[in-house]
């Protein structure tokens, strides 16, 4: 191990995204960690891990003499077997652990993208308000989190769900692959929408087939299907782009367009929809933590009116409705999460 006597712990840390390939190397002392030097990279414009983490470890060696990190643990959207991710979802290439420990002389652990924003939660401090954003019950409660399994949900390109629980007196990360769980509609327009889904992916669609920014787009595209020449310029506009900038331009556009408004609101309540149903199964007391950036991004729209959370306390039983009511629910702020998140996973796992 290498690392001055201001830090305990000095790791590199990997966060591989559809868009942006993040490392970064951080120091760790009494459990908090910082971040010591940093770079990003376009994902897409790289062949694979190895260019970018090799130009990172020459640049850092330059910024940050004597810093060199001890161990290596990077995270990216896919299954990891044998220490490997074989196929990014959402880059056009893998991780192979084994193949860049062997390469830099450095141990590495590769895990997935949920475990490492769960091990990222299990660093942050719901009282402070610039990591965590708290969203007040119906009845105006703000229960607290306490010892109990902490469960993540995340919208982003993909629904991601990972959860947290004390084992042997540590928190520990369980990935799972709960953002397929079949989608749960609440309505008579989002249960015509899953059929339009159904038909569209030959079988009953899951969760992150509406709640993820592929999610968006597929609720837009059978809103304007709905539409037909009643549509707005706006929506036809949209139409014509990519569809991958479809989310970023119906929410652009959502204060001035009826079917850009509506289709967030739906997504909105259906991502309610999916934190309630999954808040049923883990009874999550230590706190839902809902992450990727479109919480944050679109917090007003989540907050006005309690359309989340009304949305969310709703179950046909009433000890499920007082359970909900129950629990404490955050939105995480902190972009960096997953960087924090894969170095606290490499020290905790080692």
């Amino acid at each position: 191990m290498s690392c001055t006597k201001d830090y305990n712990h000095l790791v590199l840390a990997g966060d591989i995204g559809g868009t942006n390939t993040n490392l970064a190397l951080l120091g760790e002392k009494n459990g908090a960690f910082d971040i010591v030097f940093d770079r990003h990279y376009k994902t897409r414009e790289q062949k694979s891990l190895a260019e970018p983490l090799a130009r990172f470890i020459e640049e850092a060696a330059e910024k940050v003499p004597g810093l060199k990190a001890e161990r290596f643990c990077v995270s990216g959207a896919g299954p990891v077997v044998d220490g490997r991710i074989a196929q990014l979802t959402n880059a056009p290439w893998g991780i192979d652990g084994p193949a860049l420990e062997k390469e830099f002389g450095l141990p590495t652990r590769v895990i997935n993208d949920f475990t490492a924003i769960s091990y990222g939660v299990c660093l942050l401090d719901p009282e402070k308000p610039e990591q965590i954003l708290r969203f007040r019950h119906c009845d105006g409660s703000d229960p607290r989190p306490d010892q109990g399994v902490k469960l993540v949900v995340g919208a982003g390109t993909g629904l991601g769900v990972g959860f947290l629980t004390r084992i042997n007196g540590r928190m520990e990360a369980f990935p799972s692959e709960g953002g397929h769980f079949t989608l749960p509609v609440y309505d008579a327009e989002t249960r015509e929408f899953q059929g339009w889904l159904e038909k569209k992916c030959g079988f009953v669609p899951g969760a992150e087939a509406a709640v993820s920014g592929i999610g968006t787009a597929n609720i837009f595209s059978f809103l304007a299907e709905k539409a037909g020449t009643a549509k707005s310029a706006i929506v036809s506009e949209i139409l014509t782009k990519p569809q991958q900038d479809w989310p970023r331009l119906i929410s652009m556009h959502a204060a001035e367009d009826r079917l850009c408004d509506h289709c967030m609101d739906i997504f909105v309540k259906l991502y309610a929809r999916v934190a309630a149903d999954l808040s049923a199964i883990f009874i999550p007391t230590g706190g839902l933590y809902l992450a990727g950036g479109i919480v944050t991004k679109e917090e007003k729209r989540f907050i006005d009116g309690q359309r989340f959370m009304a949305m969310y306390e709703q179950s046909y039983r009433e000890h499920i409705r007082a359970i909900l009511r129950r629990t404490p629910v955050m939105a995480v702020k902190d972009y960096s999460i997953s960087l924090y998140g894969a170095a606290n996973a490499a020290i905790i796992l080692g």
